[in-house]
């Protein structure tokens, strides 16, 4: 059943797992935003309840410090929007008290992102999927959220139908422990700390001076959940299950951004210029392709960015209709907390 409770022009807003690397970023949209908040709550585990959270203020809240609440089911009383990154565990443990407290639950984890009374939005994308929503909209995974981004109008000239997909994901994909890890691990690594003596917890293997091509666990098939992941979202945020998708998701030795190497196949012909006038006018999007002048989005550069970046725009010649692209977006920003906050944005009256 769709959602019928009215939401305030000056929402209460609770950030849940206030704490962790989502969390702080969650905050700190807020600010930039100036989300018209009459309230903001800081919500996480009970060892940190106590601590204090900078924030620079939004709406009506002015800036300062927030005190860390543990978070607990009447948490979310007088609470209109959750904004939720503590991992899929706490928000299937949480999600029917916050639900039964008249609450939207925007949920950053992989909860419910595949449950069919859950919509899976992108602003840029799908915003009309919130009309169907039952209390809780999912934000999709990071690599996806870029990925459709540029897709849609792309779709929009034409029909699309494969895509394969190499990411080259951040360690903030990760959590903070692992950037911290790739800091570590790199001072160690260069200071000749040797290799059995690294300390290695957040990953599989040494990410200092690495690539994973393992995020998330195997399944049967020989892919891993995050190439499932692109597969399932991309078809049902851009509203088409009959899309191909071919994904393979390997972790490198970046901070925040990722970066994925896009090509696509479509129904018709569409051509390099028409692709670039589309990314161009689209919301969300940033095109740097000046390959002449060596301009091209570089994760190690947008860190703290909004949005997509696009660049190395050309022909895939091994297929009929085929285009190729370089697409670049930080993972803690538009791959997470932007994107949510933006969510929470469709839902003000």
């Amino acid at each position: 059943m769709a959602w019928t409770k009215e939401m305030p022009k000056n929402p209460v807003v609770a950030v849940a797992g206030a704490t962790g690397a989502v969390g702080q970023e969650f905050l700190r949209v807020l600010h930039d935003v100036d989300f018209p908040a009459a309230e903001v709550r800081a919500l996480a585990s009970a060892r940190s309840a106590g601590k204090k959270v900078a924030f620079e203020g939004c709406g009506q809240v002015p800036a300062g410090e927030l005190t860390v609440q543990e978070m607990t089911p009447e948490s979310f009383e007088g609470v209109d929007i959750a904004l939720f990154s503590a991992g899929a565990g706490v928000s299937r443990a949480m999600r029917e008290a916050v639900v039964a407290a008249g609450v939207v639950m925007i949920d950053n984890s992989s909860a419910f992102r595949m449950d069919e009374d859950v919509p899976l939005v992108v602003p840029e994308v799908n915003p009309g999927d919130i009309s169907w929503h039952s209390g809780v909209i999912a934000n999709p995974n990071c690599s996806t959220i870029q990925m459709v981004a540029a897709l849609k109008p792309l779709y929009e000239l034409s029909r699309i139908k494969r895509v394969v997909v190499s990411t080259y994901q951040a360690a903030s994909g990760a959590g903070a422990p692992a950037m911290a890890e790739l800091y570590d691990q790199t001072r160690d690594f260069l200071n000749g700390t040797p290799e059995d003596e690294l300390t290695i917890s957040a990953f599989a293997h040494r990410i200092a001076f690495n690539c994973i091509p393992h995020i998330d666990v195997f399944l049967d098939d020989g892919s891993t959940k995050e190439e499932w992941k692109m597969v399932v979202e991309t078809k049902k945020i851009m509203g088409d299950e009959d899309i191909q998708v071919a994904a393979t998701c390997v972790r490198v030795p970046v901070l925040r951004c990722h970066g994925e190497a896009i090509n696509v196949e479509f129904e018709d012909e569409v051509t390099v210029e028409a692709a670039r006038a589309a990314l161009q006018a689209a919301p969300g999007i940033t095109v740097m392709d000046d390959p002449e002048n060596k301009v091209y989005p570089m994760p190690g550069l947008l860190a703290g960015t909004d949005g997509a970046y696009v660049g190395r725009l050309r022909r895939d010649p091994s297929v009929e209709h085929g285009l190729a692209f370089w697409n670049v977006a930080d993972q803690i920003r538009k791959g997470a907390a932007l994107n949510a906050v933006q969510i929470a944005q469709l839902l003000l009256p």
